[in-house]
């Protein structure tokens, strides 16, 4: 809290009814957006064929929505000062809603961009102003508890999200996964507008954001348009190897550090770069980023892994993320209430080193004779230890903020998350790409051993038996040895990236010992010393 507010100036009004049916009515609203960032996946070649899109065009579909949703989230506090937080909330709930039932009536592929890129901005309002809603309707003690409700929409969505989707595909159409947004969007609207106030800061502080700031938009959409872009294009395009991404990643850094210049010296940036100072929202955000990156990428890891080399389906795949994602449903509750009795950086630190020991088990543990049971169990070891991380993340946040910043803090940190998730997949896609290739080269140097050519002559001598000449038992048999290979080595680029996960997470868990001490009194506030 700011030296020159009291207590009673800045808290939030109390509700007119029970917080918890607010939280539910919010993380409703978030939970909608969250899972519509990962449902479109799996339809993507039923968009194609439906609208005549070739495959690499209907990925636009997934980056046009990336790119707005990740422009709008880092200023929704200056909208909300320049709006009013109900009235914004509302209007991204609806508009998001419009904008899902047009994606479903599209009838070619360039006005699906368009409705994406509408649905993406909309719905970028939607994170951070359910986390700011929780954190000024309940008090200190059990924002735990609420932030917890709130992780369960932000963790779970994803990790259904591709399996619910390919459900929907399958039996019905691509069309309904843009659909089923409207029922709830309806029901969404009639109950913030019947819930939802107004903070009383929130008057003051719309009258100081009269101007909206055009250069500092100018320059956030121009880097964070660029960057997103070339993280979703990048390995498809071989990064550096290609112009157009070389171009975009100098026009983000660009822009970037433009936008953190200007913002630094404005009196009311749309940005607020200044909340980066206080050491505990700057560390607090170092880790979000981290955690989305490790989060997302996990998240893409093992599904590929199990389609790609095992043969699962996308359902069957998702089954295994979807399992890991029901026990984290129980355990955050549990973690909520921990955080209001147990020092912040204590549980962050079990949470990072139990992660750095999962991912390290799954190094030892991922093999192409795994079967479903242990996978379900190895993402499940791998996603427990979230739940000791997010909550308390959220929480340590807000630690002394004043509370006219709640606003911009949920934008930035919901920003930080999501620029990390979009990292995470693509160092993950790349580095599964290039250690994959140097592993087959590494392998290919035993093929010039005599038990491998031993072992070609012996399965060349079976195929034989079953008919086929020696010269086509030959081709088979090298041909099959060569696949054995591809899979070995693509196995092998897997254990690297989660080694590498593990060691990140390690490095994370030392960081959390920086953050300042906390303590949680009686009244579940947070002093810091």
């Amino acid at each position: 809290m700011s030296s020159n507010s009291s207590p009673a100036q800045d808290a939030a009004p109390q509700p007119k009814v029970n917080p918890w049916l607010i939280g539910i009515v919010v993380s409703l609203a978030a939970f909608m957006e969250v899972l519509d960032t990962s449902i479109a996946n799996v339809a993507l070649p039923h968009i194609a064929g439906t609208l005549g899109a070739s495959n690499d065009e209907s990925t636009w579909v997934l980056t046009s929505y990336l790119v707005s949703n990740a422009v709008v989230l880092p200023i929704s506090g200056f909208l909300v000062g320049w709006l009013g937080r109900k009235r914004f909330f509302l209007t991204c709930i609806v508009f998001f809603t419009l904008s899902s039932f047009l994606c479903g009536i599209a009838p070619s592929l360039g006005m699906l961009l368009l409705f994406r890129v509408l649905q993406g901005a909309f719905g970028g309002g939607l994170q951070p102003m359910t986390q700011a809603i929780l954190a000024d309707t309940f008090p200190p003690e059990k924002r735990g508890l609420a932030f917890a409700l709130y992780g369960i929409t932000i963790v779970c969505a994803p990790a259904i999200g591709p399996t619910f989707g390919g459900w929907i595909t399958d039996n019905y159409s691509w069309r309904w996964i843009f659909y089923i947004n409207v029922p709830v969007g309806i029901l969404a609207v009639l109950l913030v507008s019947q819930l939802i106030q107004d903070p009383p800061q929130l008057p003051r502080l719309k009258g100081a954001m009269a101007r909206f700031d055009y250069i500092g938009f100018s320059l956030l959409a121009v880097g964070v348009g660029a960057l997103q872009v070339a993280l979703d294009k990048g390995q498809e395009d071989d990064w550096f190897g290609s112009r157009f991404i070389t171009t975009l990643i100098i026009v983000s850094v660009v822009g970037l550090v433009s936008l953190v210049i200007w913002e630094w010296r404005h009196k009311n940036p749309i940005v607020d770069v200044r909340l980066f100072k206080l050491f505990n929202f700057a560390s607090c955000s170092v880790m979000m980023f981290v955690l989305g990156a490790v989060l997302f990428s996990s998240t893409v890891l093992l599904p590929q892994f199990l389609q790609t080399l095992m043969g699962y389906t996308a359902e069957k795949a998702g089954m295994v993320i979807s399992m890991a994602a029901i026990v984290l449903v129980f355990l955050l509750p549990m973690v909520g209430k921990l955080a209001g009795h147990v020092q912040a950086r204590y549980i962050l630190a079990f949470g990072w080193s139990t992660l750095a020991v999962a991912m390290y088990l799954s190094c030892k543990r991922i093999d192409l004779l795994m079967s479903f049971g242990s996978a379900a169990w190895m993402r499940i070891w791998q996603y427990m230890p979230v739940g000791f991380l997010f909550v308390p993340l959220t929480m340590a946040a807000y630690v002394g903020l004043p509370a006219e910043k709640s606003n911009a803090a949920a934008g930035l940190i919901n920003f930080v998350r999501n620029i990390g998730q979009g990292f995470g997949t693509s160092a993950v896609t790349t580095l599964l790409a290039r250690r994959s290739q140097y592993h087959q080269s590494v392998l290919a140097e035993y093929t010039r051993s005599h038990r491998f050519q031993a072992v070609i002559q012996g399965t060349a001598l079976k195929l034989s038996y079953a008919g086929l000449s020696m010269h086509e038992a030959q081709r088979q048999a090298l041909g099959r040895l060569y696949g054995m290979v591809q899979q070995q080595a693509a196995t092998l680029s897997y254990i690297d990236v989660y080694w590498l996960l593990s060691v990140i997470a390690a490095a994370m868990f030392l960081l959390s010992f920086l953050l300042r001490r906390n303590q949680p009194g009686a009244s579940g506030e947070v002093q810091m010393h």
